[in-house]
């Protein structure tokens, strides 16, 4: 007798990855290099604490 597992998603990873990307895809779209830089230096600090 064959048993079926189903499992139930509760959450999307592939889907939350790609909104995270589209966000940091529009928040640095129109940035210059300096501007880039910053802005990675700022979230550094962000996610390090």
């Amino acid at each position: 007798m064959k048993t079926k597992n189903e499992k139930i998603k509760n959450f999307d990873t592939v889907k939350t990855f790609r909104d995270i990307k589209e966000k940091i895809a529009a928040e640095i779209s129109n940035m210059n290099f300096e501007e880039l830089r910053e802005y990675l230096k700022q979230r550094k600090h962000k996610t390090a604490k």
